[in-house]
């Protein structure tokens, strides 16, 4: 079986959603089915029919989390000590610079379930931050994106956690 990696703070996510999820969300469908049921007709009752869906979703995301948890390799990157140079590898923070424009952009690389472009948090598996594992501060990398090709200097790696 594959593993799933992530970060602590991604497991404290994980487990989180899956206690509201079994706690509050299953509960408040399974109410919401018994409701459905209780107008009559099923055939043609749009509200059991959602309701239904919604429980379907629910068990199917419970199910996902589950396995992602039993599958779990929790990279704690502040525990990596080396010589030389950090390397980028996932959990860390990458501080890069546009070579073109000269604009900085900090990324952490995290699990697909944590990933947040908003709060540059992007996953192992996008082309970005596979472009950067490995690499080290002052490596020049060109990066194949959707839009084409970028090309960042690594100006910074860092171990350290975070939360929010």
């Amino acid at each position: 079986m594959d593993q799933t990696p992530m970060t602590p703070r991604g497991e404290r996510l994980l487990r989180a959603e899956l206690q509201r999820l079994k706690t509050v969300e299953r509960p408040r469908i399974v109410a919401a089915i018994a409701e459905a049921r209780s107008h009559g007709d099923l055939s043609e009752n749009a509200e059991y029919d959602a309701a239904k869906e919604e429980q379907g979703m629910c068990e199917a995301r419970i199910k996902d989390i589950e396995g992602k948890l039993s599958s779990a390799n929790i990279i704690d990157v502040t525990k990596l000590k080396g010589t030389g140079d950090p390397k980028v590898v996932f959990g860390a923070t990458v501080t890069v610079e546009n070579v073109d424009d000269g604009k900085q952009t900090t990324y952490r690389i995290v699990g697909e379930d944590e990933a947040d472009i908003s709060k540059n948090l992007i996953s192992y598996k996008t082309p970005i931050a596979k472009g950067l594992l490995g690499k080290t501060v002052d490596d020049e990398i060109e990066i194949h994106i959707p839009k084409g090709t970028v090309t960042y200097d690594v100006i910074e790696v860092l171990y350290k956690n975070y939360d929010d």
